[in-house]
């Protein structure tokens, strides 16, 4: 059987009046390839559906092979909790944008809690992993309480100077719902697999953490 992967995506555009925000093409796009590459059939998700807008930043070291995965974010389905069944794996990829339309969305987390209720494989890289800080299985415990995990970190949200705008730190969060957090060095590929999590720090991060969503898939095969 082919496996199958949903890829959920961030809508939101705006951190500040002067500051733009959305999705970290590079965490999306790496990811989606090796998916891909696989012969995975991925379905790409947003929150709201249509276009998915891009960090003007992440868009200046944008590879020219990732005109396949782009093309992927034009139009997209918009997420429905139908969309909890039928998926070996869901992958979130971050930008700040998740920041703001993930923890509280409620078809994600409703999504999230049925992967996590199966033991279906949930992976996230960057601030993707903000979409689970609210996410919990169905007697409220979290879903990544007494779990490794990873994130962006705080030491990196402040040395890009957006803590003060974010509605929470990562990082911070994650560790109030009892996770156990690590960390690799800043700016540095680091992912972590705890069982059927699977988590990235950073844009350096998008590759391995897709690739242990591979392994963990080929598990099971």
């Amino acid at each position: 059987m082919t496996k199958r992967v949903l890829m959920v995506v961030t809508n939101h555009t705006t951190i500040t009046d002067d500051h733009k925000t959305g999705l970290w093409l590079e965490e999306f796009a790496v990811p989606y390839l090796v998916f891909k590459e696989k012969g995975y059939d991925v379905k790409v998700a947003s929150i709201k559906g249509g276009d998915v807008p891009l960090d003007p930043r992440s868009i200046n070291e944008k590879d020219p092979s990732w005109a396949e995965a782009e093309a992927a974010l034009k139009n997209t389905a918009r997420l429905s909790k139908d969309d909890a069944n039928g998926f070996d794996a869901i992958f979130l990829p971050g930008g700040h944008g998740t920041m703001f339309d993930f923890p509280d969305n409620e078809t994600l987390q409703y999504v999230l809690q049925q992967f996590a209720e199966d033991g279906r494989i949930i992976a996230a890289v960057c601030h993707g992993p903000s979409g689970l800080v609210n996410a919990t299985y169905k007697d409220g415990t979290p879903i990544v309480k007494g779990k490794t995990v990873t994130s962006f970190t705080d030491e990196e949200e402040r040395e890009v100077e957006l803590d003060v705008h974010m509605p929470f730190l990562l990082e911070s969060t994650l560790r109030l719902r009892g996770a156990n957090f690590v960390r690799g060095e800043k700016w540095t590929d680091f992912s972590v697999r705890d069982g059927n999590l699977i988590t990235g720090q950073n844009p350096q991060s998008s590759r391995s953490t897709a690739e242990k969503v591979v392994a963990a898939l080929e598990e099971r095969a």
